[in-house]
This record gives structure tokens, sequence and C-alpha cells, in this order.
């Protein structure tokens, strides 16, 4: 989820180049880590069953994701004339590899050591596709129901983070045929606006069955969020926003978050009205507006409420944060130190930060600023044994008898 931030081109600088081209430079823009936090802060409401609509905090990460990654690769390709691919596939897997892997193989511990048989057998069996990246097809094939079963698994979250890194696989290399030489980046603009409408077209078809799961966790019918995020980072259409005057783009960037937030707090879960038939393009059609002008004016006072210290310092925990929330919410037992509802839900969110800022102090900064172990040989070696713990704590944890155990669910939320 997490990416170095595009800064914005200034408003008396507004035409873009490569000389003031936002996607071409990488200093943090806190109005987007605080949407990152925002976004964040949501889901964890929502699997708590406190926001029935915060599921949809998923879709700004991924407008936000798109975004910001598009901006790194339009900015290579306009200042390096090409894109190294396998560098760009190297970054970010030390952004994100790292910590998806300790998080897995400590849950994996956790639930062996607290779980129900039931959910551990489940655990088991999807780590392999958490690995491989592709624990989103898992649940698709295998028919797990999304909104009714995912109680009884510690990784169902990680469907998101599938469809991240498979869309990190593809687009670049997109990217790279369609944004060469002149009137790339329009190129760029039109693959990805024509790319969203069929991957519209394709959750609309999907999104008529009885159990939409296929349509929600679908790499191909949740590929329009990604796209209108990369849609905004192209030159066309900052050159459109960039027309619109700072208080007017306060103006707008204050509809738009009010009305995203109605959306997270009025949409009822897989049972809203149209939300499979475009209301979840939508959704994320006014996220990646919202993050566009953000990007364009981040001085604005829009963007200084959204840059404020609370959200963007939860925004730069939320890969961290969104990783260890899930597993720890369902390993927690249904009341904590004798109080439920609000009361659990602020013992797991406070937990579930303490494990995050760990992980981002430990894991993530370490790997991303290239400490002495993480670079070299060092960083192959610890690589290699990184690799050989998952592996030997997977096949170690004793496999429990099928149908051994129940799980109590509780009020937990499908993420």
């Amino acid at each position: 989820m997490p990416v170095s931030v595009p800064a914005p081109a200034s408003r008396s600088h507004r035409r873009p180049g490569p000389a003031h081209d936002p996607a071409a430079r990488t200093a943090r823009i806190a109005p987007l880590d605080g949407l990152r936090g925002l976004a964040v802060l949501a889901v964890l409401l929502f699997h708590a069953g406190h926001l029935d609509g915060g599921f949809l905090g998923v879709d700004l990460f991924f407008v936000l994701s798109g975004f910001l990654i598009t901006g790194l690769l339009l900015g290579e390709t306009a200042n390096r004339g090409r894109i190294a691919l396998a560098a760009f596939w190297g970054r970010r897997a030390r952004r994100l590899l790292p910590a998806l892997g300790v998080v897995g193989v400590v849950t994996l511990l956790l639930t062996w050591a607290f779980g129900a048989p039931s959910v551990l057998l489940f655990a088991l069996d999807d780590a392999p596709w958490v690995a491989a990246q592709a624990v989103n097809w898992h649940f698709v094939t295998e028919q797990i129901g999304y909104w009714n079963a995912s109680g009884t698994r510690v990784f169902a979250h990680l469907w998101s983070i599938a469809v991240e890194w498979q869309f990190y696989l593809a687009w670049p290399v997109a990217v790279t045929l369609a944004g060469r030489g002149r009137g790339g980046q329009g190129r760029v603009a039109v693959l990805a606006g024509a790319g969203a409408l069929v991957s519209l077209a394709l959750m609309v078809v999907h999104g008529d069955a009885v159990d939409t799961t296929r349509a929600y966790e679908g790499t191909d019918t949740r590929a329009f969020a990604l796209l209108l995020g990369a849609l905004a980072a192209t030159a066309p259409v900052r050159r459109l926003l960039a027309r619109v005057p700072g208080p007017a783009s306060d103006g707008v960037c204050a509809v738009l978050a009010c009305g995203l937030g109605a959306a997270w707090v009025l949409t009822d879960g897989q049972n809203a009205p149209g939300l499979f038939q475009g209301g979840l393009f939508a959704h994320s059609l006014a996220c990646a507006l919202l993050i566009g002008l953000l990007a364009q004016s981040p001085d604005g006072r829009a963007g200084r409420l959204a840059g404020s210290t609370v959200p963007r310092r939860l925004g730069e925990l939320s890969y961290s944060l969104y990783l260890w929330h899930w597993p720890l919410y369902l390993l927690l037992p249904r009341t904590v130190f004798g109080v439920g509802g609000w009361g659990r839900t602020a013992v797991a969110i406070g937990v579930s930060l303490l494990a995050a800022w760990a992980t981002k102090i430990l894991v993530e900064d370490p790997v991303r600023l290239r400490a002495r172990w993480a670079t070299g040989r060092r960083g192959a070696l610890a690589l290699a044994a990184a690799l050989a713990v998952a592996a030997g704590v997977w096949t170690a944890v004793p496999q429990p008898h099928p149908g051994a155990g129940t799980v109590d669910i509780g009020r937990l939320t499908a993420p």
C-alpha cells in the first residue's frame, strides 16, 4: 500500500513538465498520508462492527496506490527515458514483503497458541497462497464466501494486498510500453481510462451473483480503483485539475470528503443498492478526484486538514497496521479485561498500533532505508534466513484434525 509520495508542482508552476512534474519528485505529500490514515481507520472500525461502510477504505487505498505508483513510473520515464522494471519490482518487494512475512509467521504462531483448531486449519491452508500473493484467487476458486466466512480466516484481509501486488507486476509493463516518446502520458491516460471501464463492466457482470466474492476480490473486477488513481496521475488529468483555483479546490475537496464520509457511514455492506453496479466505481472516482486535487494543492486549507498530525501519523503506520489488525481482532477473546464492544475495540486497536509501530521500526524502516544488515551479502543471507524460518514454521505447526474445534466469531465483520 505505501509508496513514496510524488510532490506537487506549486500553484505558480501549474503546467506540468519534466522540471515541475509532480510525478517526477519523491517528497512526501502530507494530505495523502492523511488520507491513508483515514482509510485504515475506516477499515479498523468496519472490522470491529462499528462502521458498516468502512470497507470502502480499501478502495481509497487502491486509488492512492494507483496514483502514487503511476506518478513514480511516469516520473522515471520522463527523467530517464525508460523504466528499470527489475529495480522497480525490487523496491516494491523490499517495501511490502518483509513486514508481510513477519506478520504471516507470527500470525501462524499466535493462531497455533490461541486460535481454535478450525481457525488454525484455515490459516495453514491459506498461508502458501498469501506467500504467492494470490490469496484473493484462492478464496474465489475455493468458493470461500467473503462476507460470511472470513471470521474464521486470519489471512482473509490479505486479498487486497494480493490485488495490489498483481497490479504492481502488470501495470509497470503497460506503462513502459505505452509511456515512451512524445504523447506517452496521453496514451497511458487512455489506457488507464479504458481499462477502468472494462473493469467496471466485469464487476457489473460478476456482481449480479448471489455470492459477490468473485466481484469483490477479483483482480480484474477491482482494477478500476487502481486505474482511476493511475489516470489521475497522468499529465492530461493533472492539467485539468491545475485549472481549479485554490479556494474552489478547497470547496470541491470538502464536498468530495463529505460525500466519501457519508458513503462510509451509510453504506450497508454488500447489501447496499447498486454497490456492484457502479457504486464502488463512483466511490473510487470521487477518491481519485480528491487525491488529484490535494496533490495539486497540498498547502491549501483542505490539504492542511487532511495532512494534520493524527491522520498523517496513522497513515505512516497504515501498512503494518492493516496487516496486524485483523488476526489480532480475530484471536482476541470476545471480552478483554471484562469489557466488550467499544472497550474491546479500543484494546484491539491499541495492540494493533503497538505491533504496527514495532514492525515499522524493526522491519520496514531498516529494509527501506537499507540498514547494513539489509544490504549486500548480509541482506541476501537475511532474506534466505527469513524464507527458511517462514517455511519451517509453516511445516512445523501441527495440522489440526479437520472439523476439530469451533470458532465463535461474535460480532466480527468480513474485511
